[in-house]
């Protein structure tokens, strides 16, 4: 059952919560690049946790029949990219992602409220 990309940055910010996701924030960058309609930005405590929330996010978009085109940063382990088409995902170590610093290099984008959408520590 196709699902629409917001729902899709969604349940990806949900499965990265499930596996103790940090700072998890959901962009909308639709209408300010072509590259996807959402950027879903993640910390992660070790490079295992970025492998684990990996999976996790791969499985839960088959489920939805929706595959994962390109992933970059595997090796490495401090940052990995998941492109879904309409959603791309992005997990960092803390390092890593205080040096990207997405969030500020897209400012512009609509940062989407999930305070009713995760679990409340």
């Amino acid at each position: 059952m196709p699902v629409t990309s917001y729902e899709s940055a969604v349940l990806l910010a949900k499965t990265l919560d499930s596996k103790k996701g940090e700072e998890i924030k959901v962009l909308k960058t639709e209408g300010l690049t072509t590259l996807a309609d959402y950027f879903v930005i993640c910390t992660a405590t070790s490079n295992t946790q970025v492998k684990a929330m990996s999976d996790a996010c791969e499985e839960a978009m088959e489920a939805h029949g929706e595959r994962v085109h390109h992933i970059e940063g595997h090796r490495g382990g401090t940052w990995l990219l998941m492109d879904f088409s309409a959603v791309v995902v992005h997990v960092f170590t803390d390092e890593a992602r205080k040096f990207y610093d997405l969030e500020r290099l897209w400012g512009d984008a609509e940062e989407i409220d999930l305070e009713q959408v995760l679990k409340q520590e």
